[in-house]
């Protein structure tokens, strides 16, 4: 299960797609890699050493609907980073309002995803940590969601 922390879309693949953007402060790119390695140790942790689940888990309505809410985020956050990724020519500047997919209904359609995807994976595991992953990521994303709406 560390595997899906390690190769998680946001953190390697997103990345590599993008273009050209405003430079991270370095300080922001540390508390942001340490908040995702020890995250990344407390999932892997509780799910393969505490975490304790029946056989037919994998068939449980539970863990059916939250890993579909996973897909259903995680398939609007790629969406919404593409369309986000697509905004400007090369070199063009300024900024330009994101249409189409869930930026109809939100404006932080990218965080809107990424939010659902982590409430999926919480419904999905039924575990504290992984309820603490969404609530931290509710709380984190929904104020830059805020502020870029704003």
């Amino acid at each position: 299960n560390n595997f899906s922390f390690l190769a998680h879309y946001r953190a390697l693949i997103f990345p590599l797609l993008i273009r050209e953007g405003k430079p991270t402060p370095f300080f922001t790119f540390v508390l942001a890699l340490l908040f995702c390695v020890y995250n990344g140790y407390l999932q892997g942790r509780s799910l393969s050493n505490y975490a304790k689940y029946p056989s037919g888990w994998l068939k449980d309505p539970c863990f059916i609907a939250g890993f579909i809410e996973w897909l259903i985020g995680m398939a609007i956050n790629i969406h919404s980073d593409h369309i986000l990724r697509n905004l400007r020519k090369p070199g063009e500047a300024g900024y330009r309002i994101p249409r189409g997919g869930m930026f109809e209904y939100v404006s932080g359609a990218n965080f809107f995803g990424e939010i659902l995807e982590w409430f999926g994976f919480a419904l999905a595991c039924c575990t504290i940590e992984s309820l603490a992953f969404a609530l931290c990521t509710l709380f984190i994303l929904g104020s830059r969601a805020k502020q870029h709406h704003q």
